[in-house]
């Protein structure tokens, strides 16, 4: 069975739609779990975060900041706005 013309596109815009619902049910999934935690337990894993931080600068008064790296949708964006101060 061959398919021809229009039965490709419509295979290919099937294939996209089922990718576009399953990366939804995906994000959907992760958010959920995400607002699964309680305050105090954000706050706990904060305090914790903080504490591995600290114990691995103890010889220092104070954790530096500019050390904690950046994500990518930061480093993105300030690129982006690198290149419109230039323009």
């Amino acid at each position: 069975m061959a398919l021809k013309g229009r039965q490709w596109w419509k295979l290919v815009g099937l294939a996209g739609a089922v990718g576009v619902a399953a990366t939804g049910a995906v994000v959907m999934r992760d958010e959920r779990r995400r607002r699964a935690y309680t305050p105090d337990e954000v706050r706990t894993k904060l305090h914790d975060r903080y504490a591995r931080v600290a114990a691995a600068h103890d010889t220092q008064s104070a954790v530096p900041l500019d050390e904690v790296t950046t994500g990518l949708c930061t480093r993105i964006r300030t690129g982006l706005r690198r290149i419109r101060v230039r323009r």
